[in-house]
């Protein structure tokens, strides 16, 4: 029996498409591992709202209130949602996850899927200690995986200040500008530092940005990256055919 489940999109918009993509796949995976034929009818009902919302690292820079911040039109998004039925919804953007614990106390009666401890307790389960975060200033100033790590056992390693406006470089002149080239460049280097600096560490790219910017790049050949949408992907696609997260921190059908 699956359940409908939701996408809050359009941080950016290609972000929220390549989540879609990323969660069908998700959901082929789930069939196949249970037995189960690979066809339209065993996909379950899901829902993407791709609405224009502010810039999430330009809010958190500014408490102020205003058309600037992106919580209400997230709000609206979430309720068109869960008027359509969902469940359970993924935010298909990590620095949106900031904005959370307001969304989930305003849908109780939806499952808000927290992608730094969905990839956490992934991290963890499979015995890594140690990650690098290649993130958005927002990401960072809220501390959003510093925490949820933490929290799971991990040790979390940030870029310096200069790598951290490369990043930024290459997703707002790159990626978000359509210049797939420069996006690569600014985010190979800093993976290529990372892990210079701290060995063998898994490297999770924490902007739904990063993996579309370092798609098949040679220049990252060897480095053990964490794509977080394809994590988070997985969990909706555990929620969709009706897992829970247990108390423990792992989801089980």
């Amino acid at each position: 029996m699956t359940q409908v489940v939701g996408i809050l999109g359009g941080m950016g918009p290609a972000a929220g498409a390549d989540f879609v993509r990323l969660f069908v796949d998700a959901c082929a995976e789930h069939l196949r591992a249970r037995g189960q034929p690979v066809r339209d009818q065993g996909f379950p009902e899901h829902w993407l709202a791709q609405v224009p919302v502010p810039d999430r690292s330009g809010a958190l820079e500014s408490a102020a209130l205003g058309a600037h911040q992106p919580l209400e039109p997230m709000l609206q998004a979430l309720g068109r949602l869960a008027a359509l039925g969902s469940r359970a919804v993924a935010i298909a953007c990590n620095t949106a996850h900031a904005w959370h614990a307001t969304l989930q106390e305003r849908f109780p009666q939806i499952e808000v899927l927290h992608v730094a401890r969905e990839v956490s307790a992934h991290l963890a389960a499979e015995g890594v200690r140690d990650a690098a975060l290649m993130a958005t200033e927002g990401t960072y100033r809220v501390g959003l995986y510093e925490q949820a790590m933490a929290d799971a056992g991990l040790s979390c390693h940030l870029p310096l200040a200069d790598e951290r406006r490369l990043l930024m470089h290459g997703i707002y002149e790159g990626v978000k500008a359509g210049d797939m080239r420069l996006a690569e460049a600014c985010f190979s280097q800093v993976a290529r530092q990372l892990a210079d600096r701290h060995g063998a560490v898994a490297i999770v790219m924490g902007c739904t940005e990063i993996p579309l910017g370092l798609k098949d790049s040679a220049a990252v050949a060897g480095l053990r990256l964490v794509d977080p949408t394809q994590v988070l992907a997985s969990a909706l696609a555990v929620r969709a055919y009706g897992g829970a997260r247990n108390l423990a921190g792992s989801s089980s059908v």
